[in-house]
């Protein structure tokens, strides 16, 4: 029988797997924003972006209330004709 050799432990690779610098902390430091980051909080949809992600939106409501009435349909149905019949 043989010596099992010790696990080996994997060293410090250098990367950051959560970010620990959070406001509130005591060792929390702000990070300057780049040019670039301000411009991003300002960006304007155009008309036909905002139409576009609009008509999305009704599009995902109306499959929702499509898929939730042909449950409720199917469901009537169902106690009409086979569940509650004489």
């Amino acid at each position: 029988m043989g010596r099992k050799k010790p696990r080996e432990i994997p060293g410090d690779d250098g990367e950051t797997v959560v970010n620990m610098n959070v406001e509130g902390m005591p060792w929390y430091v702000p990070k300057k924003r780049t040019a670039e980051q301000e411009g991003a909080e300002h960006y304007q949809m155009t008309r036909e972006e905002l139409r576009t992600y609009k008509w999305a939106a009704v599009k995902a409501g109306l499959t929702i209330v499509l898929v939730f009435g042909t449950v409720f349909a199917a469901f009537i149905a169902f106690c009409d004709f086979i569940w509650f019949r004489k």
